[in-house]
């Protein structure tokens, strides 16, 4: 009698203490997951519990055990690209069933504002195609889910709210715009479904995005505690938006992150690069990914000097920043850089022109990652220059079939001998070296030689794919 009164005392726990199976909010029907690799899946149901993952596409069945904070995790082989296709995942009498799941690429997209902006555009900021762009966007191998933003003092162990969406007219709007037309682009190329997930907050500097460990190569960057007194800017606190919007992601399979931000970093420019170097050394650590793929957005030529608390010690402040990001692709391997020097907006920050972000980016992707050949991917970048007699010659690097102005005179060079003063200089492309001649009658012994090196210019120079030249300077002072 009293064995049978203490089954039923355990069967009455278990019904009230079930299993509680529970999935990373992440892992939801529409996901694309890496194509041929180990992709991580995780969540969460009570310690010591045995959970069972089978995947369709090859009726495999994994086996994980949950710790003892309840969280469990496995490591499923993916197929090629393909789909759809299901995910089951069991622990004892609950199930909890993942439809439509493809297998492809799937890349991970951050940044600020220019990063963030919907598709759609931003009240009374427009993107240009838009309309085209939604109207088209009825496309299942594309899929997007964003985020949500969120800043925290402690890492987060999960996310909220979020739902993997299958490509519509109906949704797309709301897909970051940069990563939309880049996925537009690498699916036309690569045929394969494309997974993109948008992680990034409007306004954010580069620290927010750090890890505590990032951060603690830097003296000057301070990582406040919840009940620390003094003011901030939610989207510029250390390491909050890792915590927030990183952490609880970490681990999901990538191909590679690509990044557009910086303009809320253009008032503290020496210490721009080397965050983003920790940034990103940081990250490939934590996704245990290697030295995974990061291309990033220089950020478009803006008229600065209209913001309130700018200060005129520094003059053209963000030229220095657009420089420290040539400077960043040199320092992170496996990385790059697209150049939009010819697609800034003097009076607004968010140029309406995304499409050429996304193809650019998209273009480094097709070309280092997926080895695309036989198109101009990356823009010509300043390599080293030759004085002779009263000229300079500007010397190349990375160019495709050489350089161009379509036509237009080059008026943006300026040129300085041994006064340090810049004079306006001509120039024009030796055609037969591709390299660019600049001298000016006020200066018979130049010394130096500057490239659109202001807040706000449109590019004259490119590749001959279109592709515009980096602002630059030959100069250090």
């Amino acid at each position: 009698m009293r064995f049978l009164i203490g089954l039923i005392f355990v069967f009455f726990i278990q019904q009230a203490y079930p299993h509680n199976l529970k999935i990373e909010a992440l892992f939801s029907d529409n996901m694309v997951l890496q194509q041929q690799t180990k992709a991580p899946i995780w969540g969460w149901c009570r310690n010591g519990h045995k959970v069972f993952i089978t995947t369709s596409w090859d009726h495999h069945t994994y086996v994980s055990i949950s710790q003892k904070d309840g969280r469990w995790s496995a490591l499923i082989n993916t197929p090629h690209a393909g789909g759809p296709f299901l995910v089951h995942v069991r622990s004892g009498d609950e199930n909890v069933v993942i439809k439509n799941v493809y297998i492809g690429e799937v890349w991970l997209v951050s940044g600020q504002s220019n990063m963030s902006m919907p598709l759609k555009g931003y009240y009374c900021q427009p993107v240009l195609g838009s309309n085209d762009a939604i109207l088209n966007s009825n496309n299942k191998k594309i899929h997007f889910v964003n985020i949500p933003t969120m800043a925290a003092f402690k890492p987060q162990s999960n996310v909220r709210n979020v739902q993997w969406q299958v490509a519509s007219s109906e949704n797309a709007g709301d897909c970051s715009a940069v990563g939309w037309f880049f996925s537009d682009r690498l699916h036309k190329s690569l045929n394969v479904p494309i997974g993109i997930i948008n992680a990034s907050f409007s306004g954010s500097n580069v620290e927010a995005w750090m890890t505590p460990t990032a951060c603690s190569e830097f003296r000057d960057i301070k990582i406040p505690i919840f009940s620390d007194s003094t003011s901030y800017v939610i989207n510029n606190i250390a390491t909050v938006l890792f915590n927030g919007m990183i952490s609880p992601i970490v681990g999901y399979g990538i191909k590679g992150l690509i990044w557009y931000q910086g303009e809320s970093n253009v008032f503290n420019v020496p210490r721009y690069a080397p965050s983003v170097v920790a940034m990103v050394n940081d990250w490939r650590k934590l996704w245990k990914e290697g030295n995974f793929p990061f291309y990033f957005a220089q950020i478009a030529p803006y008229d600065y000097k209209q913001w309130n608390f700018f200060t005129p010690q520094w003059p053209d402040i963000s030229a220095y920043l657009r420089e420290s990001q040539v400077k960043i692709q040199k320092l992170i391997p496996n990385s790059g850089m697209a150049v939009l020097l010819d697609i800034g907006d003097s009076l607004c920050i968010h140029p309406s022109h995304k499409k050429e972000v996304g193809n650019r980016l998209a273009l480094l992707a097709l070309a280092k990652t997926y080895g695309r050949q036989g198109f101009e991917f990356q823009s010509p970048e300043y390599d080293h220059m030759n004085v002779i007699g009263n000229k300079a010659i500007i010397y190349f690097s990375k160019t495709f079939n050489g350089l161009t102005s379509y036509g237009k005179k080059l008026t943006l060079f300026e040129i300085a001998g041994d006064n340090k003063v810049f004079y306006k200089a001509h120039a024009y492309i030796n055609t037969d070296s591709g390299t660019v001649v600049v001298s000016c009658p006020l200066v018979p012994h130049p010394i130096a030689v500057r490239y659109a090196f202001k807040d706000y210019v449109k590019a004259e120079l490119f590749g001959t794919g279109g592709l515009p030249v980096s602002s630059f300077r030959t100069d250090d002072w």
